[in-house]
């Protein structure tokens, strides 16, 4: 269990201390180390993290933490959380620990490939279940100089991997949240079969008028409730990018800038 106090200043192995930049999320109320070079977190895992209707008591799993941006980002704004995240990689498993400390929370990080868990873990239930798997197949895309960014961006292992883990780790009629990109959401829905039910889509458009690229998926365990494609939540303001110009929509820029939590459609 990683707490205020233990280890902060040491650097992460694998990154120099001169290689990590502190970078601020949620307007500063949350401050990541991250590797200037390699894989840097965007807004994503702040929008997955502000899509869980988390509640204090409740445990929580991230399946792939990276520097813990996505747990941390959930745990400051809902206090009271117990947080776990599994991580492959050596290096960002280090870096999240140094990040809880950073914002003196408690976060317990599991260095471990999803197909070979540790029986501890294996034994244990989650309320949430959150996972921001890497956007591409393997091969599928342009390869990264950076080993780190390389694994983020186009992992070895499946998605149907991933949801089938994170419904074995849930509780009864608990929730898996997923942001991922949009052409792959046929393979989340079909994975999602026999595993989790009651699940509920929502876009993100970068524009009016503009595809959506990513989408953020809930999923419950024991869930019969029928699917719900939501409208798109459009991110920014007008038709095209303005240099230096922040375009994010008021309701976009609560969530990044303020810690507002992502409002789901209720069903009337």
């Amino acid at each position: 269990m990683t707490q205020a106090g233990d280890g902060e200043g040491n650097a992460a192995r694998g990154f120099p201390e001169a290689a990590l930049s502190l970078n601020d999320f949620l307007g500063g109320r949350v401050q990541l180390w991250q590797p200037r070079e390699g894989y840097r977190a965007g807004v994503d895992p702040v929008l997955l993290a502000a899509a869980l209707p988390a509640r204090a008591g409740e445990r929580v799993l991230e399946l792939g933490c990276g520097g813990g941006q996505a747990l941390l980002c959930l745990g400051e704004r809902v206090p009271g959380l117990t947080l776990t995240g599994v991580e492959l990689q050596s290096d960002y498993a280090d870096l999240a620990r140094r990040n809880a400390v950073q914002n003196q929370q408690s976060v317990e990080v599991i260095e471990a490939d999803l197909a070979a868990l540790p029986n501890d873990l294996r034994q244990r239930q989650f309320d949430q279940v959150l996972a921001n798997p890497p956007y591409y197949r393997a091969g599928a895309h342009s390869p990264a100089e950076d080993t780190g960014r390389q694994i983020a961006l186009g992992g070895d292992t499946p998605l149907e991997l991933w949801i089938d883990v994170a419904a074995r780790r849930l509780t009864h009629k608990g929730y898996l949240h997923m942001i991922q990109r949009a052409d792959r959401l046929p393979e989340i829905l079909t994975a999602c079969q026999g595993r989790l039910g009651s699940v509920e889509v929502m876009p993100l458009a970068p524009r009016q008028g503009r595809p959506a690229e990513l989408v953020l998926l809930r999923a419950r365990k024991g869930g019969r409730a029928d699917f719900r494609l939501h409208a798109p939540l459009i991110l920014h303001e007008g038709e095209r990018h303005l240099a230096d110009v922040e375009s994010y929509r008021a309701e976009v820029r609560a969530i990044l800038r303020e810690g507002a939590a992502l409002a789901w459609p209720t069903t009337k």
